[in-house]
């Protein structure tokens, strides 16, 4: 694991690179509201796709002050701009480039790996969404083409529903799992290590696959 640096041109974002071994694809994380790159439940993820020999970068969407601004956190455009340079970023770096590029997104967080996945549309390999927003992401729903997972709790009802309308929006390979038992922070006994077990095997069949599309460049 490699503590770095993404300098976005107006602000430095700390995060944190992990690359195995003849690593089968990169994963980008976006946390969601009042989180970071520490977050533990998007830590236990990443390390369960680290094990299956996928790369993950986990990296501050904010800064400490941004995020003081509830506005940010809800700033989809922001966020969406912010983890597009971070996976262009990411697959540049020795050991990623041309790697498969997988999104994974956490609350709104969730919201811009959508979008980016439909800006990055020949770049992108596959998208889960933990917990998320995708409603957020708007028309950009309609223009994903990379197959996408939506978990959720099943006593999350609100976002539950969310998903269930966002869910009826994307017109790519999809799937939405309801987590039987599970609140938003998937804090309950098993469902976090369910959240992990899904989101690897959904990237390590998609990130695998002959095609599966190196990031796009320009």
């Amino acid at each position: 694991m490699s503590q770095i640096e993404i300098d976005s041109g107006r602000v430095s974002l700390p995060g944190e690179l992990t690359v195995p071994s003849d690593a089968a694809g990169i994963v980008v994380f976006a946390h969601g509201s009042g989180s970071s790159r520490l977050s533990p439940r998007n830590v236990a993820v990443a390390r369960a796709l680290n094990e299956r020999g996928i790369a993950t970068l986990l990296f501050d969407l904010l800064t400490p002050a941004e995020a003081d601004d509830r506005r940010n956190v809800f700033d989809i455009d922001l966020l969406s701009d912010r983890l597009e340079m971070a996976t262009r970023w990411a697959t540049t770096r020795q050991g990623s480039t041309e790697l498969p590029v997988g999104l994974f997104g956490a609350s709104t967080g969730a919201a811009a790996a959508l979008v980016v996945a439909a800006r990055l549309s020949e770049g992108t390999a596959a998208v889960v969404s933990r917990g998320g927003r995708p409603d957020l992401a708007g028309p950009a729903l309609e223009d994903v083409t990379a197959p996408t997972l939506l978990i959720v709790g099943g006593e999350d009802p609100v976002v539950v529903e969310v998903n269930r309308e966002a869910f009826r929006s994307l017109r790519c390979e999809k799937r939405l799992e309801v987590i039987p038992g599970a609140g938003h922070l998937f804090e309950e006994p098993g469902a976090l290590e369910r959240v992990s077990e899904l989101a690897a095997e959904w990237f390590a069949k998609h990130l695998r696959q002959p095609g599966a599309g190196a990031h796009q460049r320009g």
